[in-house]
């Protein structure tokens, strides 16, 4: 069984919901996987991220790019970097932001630049998007993330009401094909 980590800073409690469907799916999936708020990493947080198979970073997009909480966690993460000890292992990464774009793809760029920095293995969500005159909302990847997972939350919704079910449902799609990718490369 591979063993995941979804580390992720969550402003208003909508990027948590996704880090929960990401979760759900890699579980599902039959991996070992849990969550870690970057408000609680200490000691025992960083030795478990240095152990895992595959990490999976997520943020809200604020601005153009990953929060700053996150962006705290990232520089801090220079100590496993210089010891290389998340080389080769499965990089994916997840952002959420309040309009549809809002610039979500710098944020999944500065995630791809952090794992090619530590030398891990990126691993995008594999789906096609929702693109026909037909589609809906609520399909999966309407969003139309490649390299990573794209979710939206309007500024007035609660975590109650967003991001929308195919949002979340998309979520735990990439979940699952995380924890499948991470078991080819693991062989477990």
């Amino acid at each position: 069984m591979s063993n995941i980590i979804i580390v992720y800073h969550s402003g208003y409690g909508h990027t948590k919901k996704v880090a929960e469907a990401v979760l759900a799916g890699a579980t599902y999936a039959g991996a070992n996987a849990r969550l870690l708020p970057v408000s609680e990493i200490d000691d025992a947080a960083w030795a478990d991220l240095d152990a895992a198979d595959a990490i999976v970073f997520g943020a809200p997009t604020y601005m153009g790019g990953p929060s700053a909480d996150f962006k705290k966690f990232a520089d801090a993460s220079s100590k496993p970097w210089f010891a290389q000890k998340w080389k080769d292992k499965i990089a994916a990464g997840f952002t959420n932001s309040a309009t549809m774009n809002g610039d979500k793809f710098s944020t999944i760029s500065y995630f791809v630049t952090l794992a090619m920095q530590h030398g891990m293995i990126w691993a995008g969500t594999g789906m096609m998007p929702s693109n026909t005159k037909a589609a809906t909302r609520n399909d999966l990847n309407f969003v139309g993330g490649f390299t990573g997972l794209l979710a939206q939350s309007p500024a007035d919704a609660s975590p109650d009401e967003a991001p929308p079910v195919g949002d979340i449902e998309t979520a735990k799609a990439f979940g699952a094909r995380i924890a499948a990718v991470t078991a080819r490369w693991t062989g477990r």
